[in-house]
């Protein structure tokens, strides 16, 4: 059966897996997979306070190399239907547009990987390799039982990678703009500053926190974390919220609150980032300002796949189809990749992430072939000996 990335993408955007609902949508995938000859599996995977979320993971073939396909068919909710022009559960076509949730990010990406790999195999059914798809429902709720425990699961059963494509909408404005080989990590911290309330009219019996919180947030922000690197921006940090709770003009509050969030190249590391915010702290401090600072753990670490022979394989696939020679890039925000990358090399190439989680999310009709065709472009090299 001929299985085109359009009617592909048709199918998935139909299936209205908002996180964590399966919605159909993996269940279509293991159909499909399973015709053409892949072995799937659909784990389900839970963690106290949060919600039982399906998976797929598949392979096709049993030798080395093995090309891993990733991604997500969960999405996030559409908002208020009726803002759709058209229905966002529908999969209708518009002036060569595929509208639907998931149109971007991602449906459109992974049925532009299976109709790759099934028109790979359907001229190579005997290659020397394997194919892999694995797939989440996670990605776009709380990312706990998704690729992280899919990764895990997989490695239980002696499943080992080469490479990865996950196929994010990378590109900012045209199919051909950018590849992403890395990812910035992220931290985030939270600053209390303790004081004593009282009338502003008698502050020699209080103590005002503000004064003390602005000094620590002058030490965090008046040095550069860093200057860049090759292939990454310098870390930004942000100050997002300052929050003293207060609502009388004429009285001094008892605290000061302010949250920040860095994103961070890989010149650093979670524990050795902390260890500076500590430090800048500590000098603005002095001994006059009495703080507490908490950071959240996290597990969104800076990574890079350097440039080499498989990220050449993509962007000469991409130059062949599309012309252009895509930016390598570090840029944006985390995504799934940083769990895979402890596994194996990845890099990031997908659709136009222009309308991604807006109102009427689309994707161009010709898009989703040139980007078939890319991926299989990619497969013809890979597996060319």
């Amino acid at each position: 059966m001929e299985h085109s990335p359009l009617s592909l993408a048709q199918s998935l955007l139909r299936c209205p897996s908002v996180t964590p609902e399966e919605g159909g949508a993996l269940a279509f995938i293991e159909g499909v997979l399973k015709q053409a000859g892949f072995e799937v599996h659909r784990p389900v995977f839970s963690e106290p306070g949060t919600p039982d979320v399906e998976n797929l993971y598949a392979r096709y073939g049993t030798a080395e190399p093995y090309l891993l396909f990733a991604g997500h068919t969960d999405v996030v909710p559409p908002g208020d239907a009726a803002r759709w022009t058209y229905d966002p559960f529908g999969g209708e076509i518009h002036g060569g547009e595929l509208y639907g949730r998931g149109a971007v990010d991602m449906k459109g990406g992974i049925a532009c990987m299976m109709a790759a790999a099934l028109e790979f195999i359907g001229a190579n059914p005997d290659f020397e390799g394997s194919i892999g798809f694995l797939i989440t429902g996670d990605e776009e709720g709380p990312a706990v039982n998704g690729t992280v425990k899919l990764l895990e699961w997989a490695k239980g059963r002696g499943e080992r990678f080469d490479h990865c494509i996950l196929g994010e909408p990378t590109n900012p404005n045209q199919l051909g703009d950018m590849i992403k080989i890395g990812r910035r990590g992220s931290l985030t911290g939270r600053i209390l500053v303790e004081g004593k309330q009282g009338h502003v009219a008698y502050p020699h019996l209080a103590d005002n926190p503000i004064p003390g919180l602005m000094r620590l947030l002058e030490g965090l922000l008046k040095e550069p974390l860093d200057r860049g690197t090759d292939h990454f921006d310098a870390s930004n940090l942000e100050v997002t919220t300052i929050d003293v709770g207060n609502p009388a003009a004429n009285v001094i509050p008892a605290e000061a609150k302010a949250t920040f969030n860095i994103r961070f190249n890989d010149l650093w590391t979670p524990h050795s980032l902390e260890a500076e915010i500590e430090r800048r702290l500590r000098e603005a401090a002095g001994n006059t300002v009495r703080y507490a600072l908490t950071m959240e753990p996290t597990n969104a670490v800076a990574f890079l796949t350097p440039p080499n022979e498989f990220v050449g394989f993509i962007a000469n696939a991409i130059k062949a189809e599309t012309g252009s020679q895509p930016k390598l890039s570090t840029t944006g925000g985390t995504s799934d990749a940083r769990f895979i990358v402890k596994d194996c090399p990845v890099v990031e190439f997908g659709l136009v992430g222009q309308t991604m989680h807006q109102i009427d999310e689309r994707v161009a009709v010709a898009d989703l072939d040139r980007l078939a065709t890319i991926y299989r472009k990619v497969l013809d090299a890979y597996f060319a000996g």
